[in-house]
């Protein structure tokens, strides 16, 4: 927040004095003078007798040096007094106070400073979101009130609307303040449509710092924009309708936002827990039109993975370019591979490259030979707050760990974008998959229903455990 420099008091000028007060004040001079005068006189005279007594006397070289003597230890002594009263004394009526002391006259003394960050008391950092009207003095009394709660702003920042303003805090506050009494002190403070939530570290970075750290991710990876979109604007849906399916128009509805792309289509997102502001309409398209005038792109990483009978695979990043490569190798890939992949009929497997192929879904990994031909892909599909994972290895190539490689990388991959579970539906029959789920050391949960098995992997537990996405690692 802005510090605003507070105005400085007017001068007042100094009242004339009376004619009694003249009059007392000249008559103080005179006294003044006289005792002056006579200690002149004074001085003169011990001046002419230690002269003459110096000049005249048997020993005046030894009265002069016992002067001498005298005085010297006088002055040291006087100073040695001044110091010690100066530091240990109390201050008198006309000691001068230092400097940023001063207050002005009949101010009572300041009080102590108290609170949370004066006593350490332990505090709790929250994300409060509230709307207020477009008048002057409502911010102040938000602020007001949470200043007496002794509730620190750490950052704000401002959604005007064409009735009122959101105003977004992160605040510390003290941890006896219980999120209920948090909400209730911004309503009592003329707040509305209040949100309150527990916020961390990583949530104080400014937003313009954010946008255009997001913004790079999005240009270097087209699969980089849905988390992109998430980490702007926290857990929320993402879905991509073509433009003749689209359920409504461009701009923001309460929950719901609505992106156009050149191409026809249309971006959802969707946050049950918070409406969307105009402002973050704004950004969102801004990343937006930057990811559609960058057109697809997909970063050239690649690693080295060695099988034990010596042969060199490469692990990279698949994009469109490679839709003919990897449809050659669905042609190589036999009906029951493919149906285990695909849970449906084998002719459908091909039409679903040009999704999979797509950075903006997700990432898709390719093993490739030394030949140029693709041997295996793995794809990680983003879904709301998770991952779908899916493999396919051809015929050939299978039980030589490439299923499990693409699997602990696309796990890792997750983990880089803030996923912290991913699930794989196949097929209850589908024992390789299943093995290769509960090879990568993390806790799994199972849905089966109708012959449909998914199982859900909770990778933070197991983040020791997965690679660095594109070291270059050996085959089992």
């Amino acid at each position: 927040m802005e510090h605003l420099e507070q105005p400085k008091p007017p001068t007042v000028p100094a009242p004339n004095p009376s004619r009694a007060q003249r009059r007392g004040a000249r008559g103080h001079r005179w006294r003044r003078d006289a005792v002056e005068l006579a200690a002149v006189f004074l001085s003169v005279t011990a001046a002419d007798l230690v002269a003459k007594l110096v000049v005249h006397g048997p020993e005046g070289p030894v009265v002069l040096a016992a002067s001498a003597t005298a005085l010297l230890a006088t002055a040291l002594f006087h100073t040695w007094w001044s110091h010690r009263h100066h530091l240990h004394g109390p201050p008198g009526p006309d000691t001068p106070a230092p400097p940023g002391a001063a207050r002005a006259a009949g101010a009572p003394a300041a009080e102590p400073l108290k609170g949370p960050l004066h006593d350490f008391e332990e505090t709790a950092l929250w994300r409060v979101r509230t709307t207020v009207q477009d008048s002057p003095g409502s911010l102040a009394r938000v602020c007001t009130a949470f200043a007496a709660r002794q509730v620190n702003i750490v950052s704000m920042q401002s959604h005007p609307l064409p009735a009122g303003t959101v105003d977004e805090f992160f605040v510390r506050a003290p941890r006896s303040l219980a999120r209920a009494e948090l909400t209730a002190l911004v309503a009592g403070a003329g707040g509305d449509d209040i949100w309150t939530g527990p916020a961390d570290a990583h949530d104080l970075v400014d937003v313009p710092t954010r946008v255009l750290a997001l913004a790079t991710r999005t240009a270097l990876d087209a699969a980089e924009l849905p988390i992109a979109l998430r980490q702007l604007f926290g857990p929320c849906s993402i879905r991509q309708y073509p433009g003749a399916a689209a359920p409504g128009g461009a701009g923001v509805d309460g929950h719901v936002m609505r992106l156009p792309v050149p191409s026809g289509d249309l971006v959802e997102l969707t946050r049950p827990q918070l409406p969307f502001t105009p402002t973050e309409f704004a950004r969102a398209q801004a990343l937006v039109e930057l990811d559609t005038l960058l057109g697809p792109r997909v970063p050239d990483v690649r690693s080295r993975l060695s099988l034990p009978a010596g042969t060199d695979l490469t692990v990279r990043r698949a994009g469109t370019d490679d839709r003919a490569a990897a449809l050659a190798m669905h042609h190589r890939c036999s009906p029951e591979t493919l149906r285990k992949r695909y849970h449906g009929p084998v002719r459908d497997a091909d039409r679903y490259l040009d999704h999979l192929l797509d950075a903006r879904h997700g990432q898709t990994l390719a093993v490739e030979a030394s030949d140029g031909r693709i041997v295996a892909l793995g794809h990680l599909m983003w879904d709301d707050d998770s991952a779908e994972v899916a493999v396919l290895v051809e015929d050939a190539w299978q039980r030589r760990g490439l299923g499990l490689d693409l699997m602990r990388r696309m796990s890792a991959l997750a983990l880089e974008a803030g996923v912290e579970t991913v699930y794989a539906v196949t097929q209850s029959s589908n024992t390789g998959l299943i093995a290769t789920m509960r090879r990568l050391a993390a806790p799994l949960d199972y849905q089966v229903e109708d012959g449909t098995t998914v199982i859900t992997a909770h990778l933070a537990e197991a983040a020791e455990e997965l690679p660095v996405p594109w070291q270059t690692r050996p085959g089992r």
